[in-house]
């Protein structure tokens, strides 16, 4: 809760904020000796948007523990929509020696995983797509933290979504009023405001 009240006094400055979240299963986060659930979770992401809306909310989700059933894996992806993150970084569970894990008998199959880490990837895209379009429109504060060629600048909004946007002047290292027009390969494509 002390960090929701930071948040929220931080609002106009801080909009990204990363939790990790390495399974949606409570059952494999208990496996994986993780203190909180997917529950609490929820609620501590549920507290976050209250305190700061229009947040960006990413995460890292582990697919393919030892033991992870489908079911598991479907939980997982369930939970993730129901978030709504703003991008998910996907990693396939891989052993490392002489851990607990990596000796346990239940591993699964590089396919199994690789299937399962796609399909996640495919959600995160999409749900990175619904949070660029939600701000179509908006006019927001980018920092422009340099040029990438033919006048085109490049930078981020207070809630970390990338935007490149066409000016005459030197625009790095410089915070501009800046109209989201489109997005495409999660990226935003604006307008400085005169």
């Amino acid at each position: 809760d002390e960090l929701i009240e930071v948040m929220a006094r931080s609002e106009k400055i801080c909009r990204h904020l990363h939790l990790p979240l390495q399974s949606g299963s409570s059952r494999i986060l208990e496996k994986m000796n993780r203190h909180y659930t997917k529950e609490r979770y929820l609620q501590l992401v549920d507290k976050i948007r209250a305190a700061v809306p229009d947040i960006s909310l990413t995460t890292d989700i582990i697919v393919g523990f030892p033991g992870e059933t489908e079911e598991d894996y479907q939980a997982s992806r369930a939970f993730a929509e129901e978030i709504g993150f703003s991008k998910i970084h996907v990693f396939p569970y891989s052993p490392k020696k002489g851990t607990p894990a990596a000796a346990r008998k239940d591993q699964l199959q590089n396919a199994v995983k690789q299937a399962r880490s796609h399909d996640l990837i495919t959600v995160s895209d999409r749900m990175t797509d619904a949070f660029l379009q939600k701000h179509v429109g908006k006019v927001m504060p980018v920092l422009f933290e340099r040029c990438i060629g033919d006048d085109v600048y490049e930078g981020h909004t207070t809630n970390y979504m990338k935007v490149h946007a066409r000016s005459t002047k030197d625009l790095s290292n410089v915070i501009a009023d800046t109209k989201i027009l489109s997005v495409a390969e999660e990226m935003a494509f604006g307008e400085v405001e005169a």
